[in-house]
Parts: C-alpha cells; sequence; structure tokens
C-alpha cells in the first residue's frame, strides 16, 4: 500500500505528492530548463558579438567607403593630389596645377569631381617625381605625374587604372647624327639620356641597349640643357613631352621618333596612391568610368592633340 504525503502550501493550497505523482513535476522542470536554455540562447544571440561585428563593420565599409566627398582622405572634406615641381607642359599650364588647365590637371579635377569633391575641395602638393612611387607612406591622397605603372613600382605603392596611353620618343638637336636615326640600331652609338627612374631611362637601357652608360638627369630641365649643351646626343621623354619640347622649348629640337610599346600592354600613366590605400577601388572606379563615358578621350583631345604621331623606331 503506497502511502500519499499531504502538504499544506504557503498559498493554502493542498499539494498531494506520492511516488507515482514525481515524473510530472520533472518534466516539468525539464521544459522549463529547456526554456530557460532557449532564452538564454537567444539573449546570447542578441548580444554583441566582438568578431562578427568586426566583420559586418568591415564589409560595410566596403560599401560606404566610396560615397562621395565623404572619402578616408588625408585631410577630412579634402582631397591632397600630389605633382612634381615644376610642372610641365602640355600636363599642366604655366606650371600651375591647381589651374585646371593642361592634361593631368583636368584629369585631377575630373577625378575629384567624380568622387565627390568640387574644385574649392582639392589641396595641391609638391613632390618630387621619385618620391611619389617611393616606398613609405604618403602625405597625398593621390599623385598625378606620368608615372607609369609597372610591376616593381606596384611593389611600393597601388596605382589607379590608367588615364592614358603613352609611347616614349627620342629628341635631338636638328642637323646632327642623332636627328638622322631612323631605327633602334642607329640609336646605340649614341650618347643619351632621361629623367632618372623613368620609363624613359628604361626605354634606353632595356630597348636601345647603348654602347654608351645612358645619363640620368633628375628632372628633365637638366635633361633639355645638357642636350642643348652638347653633353648628350638625344634624349627619351614620353611623346606629348617630346612635342611640346620641341615646339616651345628647345626650338632646334626635333623628334627622331617613338618607340613601341614593348610586350602585350600598353604603357599607362595611372594614379599613385598608398600601399594598401583605402582609396584605391575608389580612385580606380573614378578613372574607369572616365574613360567609360569619354572624358578622358575628350581631354586628350584638348590638351594633347599635337602628340599625334612621330616615326616609329624599330
Amino acid at each position: 500500500m503506497r502511502t500519499i504525503a499531504v502538504v499544506t502550501s504557503t498559498n493554502g493550497t493542498v499539494d498531494c505528492h506520492s511516488p507515482a505523482m514525481h515524473p510530472a513535476p520533472r518534466a516539468l522542470r525539464r521544459a522549463a530548463a529547456a526554456a530557460s536554455i532557449a532564452l538564454l540562447a537567444t539573449a546570447v544571440g542578441c548580444a554583441p558579438q566582438p568578431e562578427d561585428d568586426a566583420n559586418a563593420k568591415a564589409s560595410g565599409s566596403t560599401g560606404t567607403t566610396c560615397a562621395k566627398g565623404e572619402l578616408a582622405t588625408k585631410t577630412s572634406g579634402k582631397l591632397t593630389v600630389a605633382t612634381d615641381e615644376p610642372a610641365y607642359e602640355p600636363w599642366f599650364k604655366d606650371d600651375k596645377p591647381a589651374s585646371g588647365k593642361g592634361f593631368e590637371s583636368a584629369v585631377a579635377y575630373a577625378v575629384a569631381k567624380q568622387l565627390g569633391y568640387d574644385k574649392n575641395a582639392v589641396v595641391w602638393q609638391s613632390v618630387p617625381f621619385n618620391k611619389a612611387f617611393a616606398p613609405g607612406e604618403k602625405t597625398f591622397d593621390f599623385d598625378i605625374n606620368q608615372v607609369s605603372i609597372s610591376a616593381e613600382r606596384k611593389k611600393a605603392v597601388d596605382f589607379s587604372s590608367g588615364y592614358y596611353d603613352v609611347r616614349q620618343a627620342v629628341i635631338a638637336l636638328k642637323g646632327t647624327k642623332a636627328a638622322k636615326a631612323t631605327s633602334i640600331a642607329d640609336l646605340k652609338g649614341l650618347k643619351l639620356g632621361a629623367q632618372v627612374g623613368t620609363t624613359s631611362l628604361n626605354y634606353i637601357e632595356d630597348v636601345v641597349k647603348p654602347t654608351h652608360e645612358a645619363a640620368a638627369y633628375a628632372k628633365n630641365d637638366q635633361a633639355k640643357s645638357a642636350l642643348q649643351n652638347g653633353q648628350v646626343d638625344a634624349i627619351v621623354v614620353d611623346l606629348p613631352t617630346a612635342f611640346y619640347i620641341t615646339a616651345a622649348e628647345v626650338t632646334d629640337g626635333t623628334i627622331v621618333g617613338q618607340f613601341e610599346n614593348q610586350g602585350g600592354t600598353p604603357e599607362q600613366f595611372g594614379l599613385v596612391l598608398d600601399k594598401g590605400s583605402a582609396l584605391t577601388s575608389c580612385v580606380t572606379g573614378a578613372v574607369d568610368a572616365l574613360r567609360k563615358d569619354g572624358t578622358l578621350a575628350k581631354l586628350e583631345q584638348e590638351w594633347l592633340s599635337d602628340a599625334v604621331d612621330a616615326p616609329v623606331l624599330k
């Protein structure tokens, strides 16, 4: 015979307990525990999760990084653009990068506008050519200074997509032996010069491979002076610069010819940015948009239309 225990609760109700009745309360307790665990899991799911939040922030920032006028620039609300000094024509007009005149000045402002910055928000900075793509943190958001994109330079800096396809050209003084050259072979015995760190110098060393060591100059101005003073037989610069030099600066100079691009990809100028810059994809997107809508072609026609043709040296 099973005994039944009668217990009076504090509220006056009677609870009856017997061995046969024990399973029911245990089931209720298990259900309550399960409910508690479920609530706890829900609470934990709603609590801040450092790792997940970090990932969400990163992916979120990717979506908002290129918000117009709100980029993570060196100076909030401003876009800092760098170039060399002096700023040569036809890339810049009258050595005034901020004027908006000249191909690269115009391109810089077009990119700025595409990124959401008007002309008043663009700050210009002077940075020597070689320093622009040297290793180390930059003081500018991007540099525009006829810097050719190359795998070697990409080890130290980021580049946008190309904003100008370029060829290198040879300048000599009229009436000289160098001026009569019609092939690369004709250049091999000449004393050639170019600005240090440029693809112009690379073409001398890697394409012409002259018997005389190439002369390297810190500035194009020095290379031009060397040509005029007879220290070199010819100099190598990009084609648009060659047209300007022979038209306005070295008027007794002549364009001997231009080199073919080496390899399948044309040589291109690109905007230079910090290595790993958060702005690289935004700036590249801006350049790509300007190429697609015809702005780059229009600016090239406006500022570089004279640099259309020269004999090809093979």
